[in-house]
């Protein structure tokens, strides 16, 4: 998440980014506990197979299953004896092929032995859904790694069916070698592949396709470590949550439809902010966050969802997401045609993720406390 995952963090007053705040009341909004007992839990999703089953990952090299009235004892994953964890390092998402529920497949981001990131196709068979093997294991993708931390680590599925991968810029600070900006590198990238041709094959429309020094698999340029990035499951818009270096946090925002190569400015920028010159930074063909906070706040974004449930009525359409260092939680949107961003709750807890169910209600995982509690009304 960040480089050596940082100390909790004094709160102060919301800042906000845009045309005024107004907040929701916390009456509205309450976090009930689903599950406990997790070891350093980073992500959870669903299959989206009508099972309603939550998978929760865990960083050490586990992807556990919540059946509705407990987590299982069995793992439905187990990597251990692969992966290195510790620090930013491990296991870190579980994406489910859109078509999941015929070709059995789902992708895995994980660290490994020689702390490189590997994205892997497995397969579970139907006979035994709650537990997948190990040795189905198929590597889609192997990414070097020059330092043990900015490792991104999100899988999601676009709406267009591809798979995008969350790639940090290498880790060390200040992206030493300028990895993110240079389009020959996957470091300091959002990735888009089409997997259904093992390995994969690279989307025509992709737009570094056929141009020369670039790789073909990038999407977008200038991320320090996107963490966790979502798409709203109704109109396809996507959210890339890029965690700062020293004072800024950012939220970038992709509309549905766009046609990619968008630069979101790292290291020339650190949210709208120079970094790398300190001055002139910005040539007019970078990307400018839609939100922003600085380190009085929290020193470590955590991406979120739209939320599209029907518990929550406050809530439907707001990209909600919040801060592990502080665990603050916050609601965005646009209204009349300018974002708007509000406090939903200050938790003090460490939360590494947010995840959706099935019917799009939503979840948030706390790291240290090893527990995934879920939006709920009061």
């Amino acid at each position: 998440m960040r480089s050596g995952i940082r100390s909790w963090v004094g709160w102060c007053g919301l800042l906000c980014l845009v045309v005024g705040c107004s907040g929701i009341p916390a009456a509205e909004v309450a976090l009930r506990e689903v599950a406990t007992g997790l070891a350093q839990p980073v992500a959870m999703t669903t299959a989206r197979d009508g099972s309603g089953r939550l998978f929760i990952t865990l960083q050490g090299g586990r992807i556990v299953i919540f059946d509705g009235k407990q987590v299982l004892s069995a793992p439905f994953l187990d990597l251990r004896d692969r992966v290195s964890s510790g620090g930013e390092r491990g296991l870190l998402s579980l994406a489910f092929h859109p078509d999941f529920a015929r070709n059995r497949a789902f992708f895995v981001n994980y660290t490994n032995r020689a702390g490189n990131t590997v994205v892997s196709r497995f397969e579970v068979s139907p006979q035994t859904p709650n537990i997948a093997s190990p040795d189905s294991e198929r590597p889609v993708l192997t990414v070097s790694q020059p330092y043990a931390n900015h490792n991104g680590g999100q899988l999601q599925f676009g709406p267009d069916g591809f798979l995008y991968i969350g790639m940090g810029d290498g880790g060390s600070g200040g992206d030493p070698q300028n990895r993110a900006q240079n389009p020959h590198e996957l470091l300091g990238k959002l990735l888009r592949i089409d997997v259904n041709q093992p390995p994969y094959r690279i989307p025509a429309d992709n737009p570094w396709v056929n141009r020369p020094n670039a790789r073909p698999e990038v999407w977008a340029l200038g991320l320090r470590n996107p963490w966790r990035f979502s798409f709203d499951r109704l109109t396809g818009d996507l959210y890339i949550a890029d965690v700062g270096q020293d004072q800024w946090e950012e939220i970038n925002f992709q509309p549905a439809g766009h046609p990619g190569g968008q630069n979101y400015g790292w290291r020339r920028m650190e949210g709208r902010h120079c970094f790398k010159p300190a001055s002139a930074c910005n040539d007019g063909t970078l990307t400018l966050p839609v939100l922003e906070y600085d380190h009085r706040l929290g020193s470590a974004v955590i991406g979120g969802y739209v939320y599209r449930g029907s518990q929550i009525p406050v809530l439907v359409g707001r990209y909600v997401y919040g801060d592990f260092s502080s665990g603050r939680v916050w609601a965005a949107r646009i209204r009349q045609g300018a974002w708007v961003n509000e406090e939903l709750m200050a938790t003090g807890l460490s939360i590494s993720s947010f995840g959706e169910d099935e019917a799009g209600e939503l979840y948030l995982i706390d790291y240290a406390g090893g527990r995934l509690l879920q939006f709920a009304p009061p």
